[in-house]
């Protein structure tokens, strides 16, 4: 199956790197001209940088998505371009027992995790259902779909981002623009690299493929997702977790 996504411009929140940086990379090599997204310039520019050497076509794009100017940011943007295919990948983590859990661990999980998809997304869906066609993908989570101790905050946002995408799905499907979410299980990135050979080994004894899934794992669905040959699904939550929740 050959994906083309030439002609397409996607933009990609938290793409300075682990999956975010791993789906920039991914789309940019079916031909999107990538948007690359984050509140690191530096690293977003570097990232472009790589995929224009490589021959794809890319620009670094500096967006603190939980900044109260984040609408009239993305405004500006789309004055620019139109964006076709909207990754909402930005998140954080602020884990902690929920009878300790602090108000500023919530509120600061659900602004970025929750808020910014809702900022983001109103504005750049009024020109994909002018133009009648268009991608929205969220990045929730398997503990959205299953909780997990010590993330009540995390899990909450990433299981009302899958209420988001269906709910959304169902209002502008009829304008051929399709909302999706992908649910990574345990990644492998820097926060995992972290671990101690006993927490990973223990982590992929609840794997049914008894390992971690990499950033390309995600990357992948998420191209399957923006392409044409995805474009019968919408309102669908794509588990990738390597059977960690079935």
């Amino acid at each position: 199956m050959i994906i083309d996504l030439s002609g397409k411009t996607a933009l990609v929140t938290g793409a300075s790197r682990g999956i975010g940086e791993a789906i920039a990379l991914r789309l940019a090599s079916t031909g999107a001209h990538v948007l690359c997204a984050a509140r690191s310039k530096d690293r977003v520019d570097e990232l472009a940088q790589k995929i224009v050497d490589a021959g794809g076509q890319a620009s670094g794009v500096e967006l603190d998505i939980t900044a109260p100017d984040v609408r009239t940011r993305v405004a500006d943007i789309l004055k620019e371009r139109s964006i076709d295919i909207l990754v909402n990948n930005a998140g954080i983590t602020a884990d902690d027992l929920f009878v300790r859990m602090k108000p500023d661990a919530w509120i600061d999980v659900l602004r970025t995790n929750l808020d910014s998809a809702f900022n983001i997304t109103q504005e750049v869906v009024k020109k994909m259902i002018r133009a009648r066609w268009g991608r929205v993908i969220n990045i929730s989570s398997v503990v959205g779909l299953m909780g997990n101790p010590g993330q009540v905050n995390y899990a909450s946002s990433k299981a009302a981002l899958i209420g988001f995408t269906k709910s959304l799905a169902l209002e502008i499907g009829s304008r051929n623009v399709t909302v999706n979410a992908v649910a990574p299980g345990f990644i492998q990135t820097a926060m995992t690299d972290q671990l101690t050979q006993e927490q990973r080994t223990a982590l992929e004894e609840r794997i049914a493929l008894k390992r971690l899934g990499t950033p390309d794992d995600i990357a992948y669905a998420v191209v399957f997702l923006a392409s044409e040959q995805g474009g019968y699904m919408t309102g669908t939550v794509l588990n990738v977790s390597g059977g960690l929740y079935t």
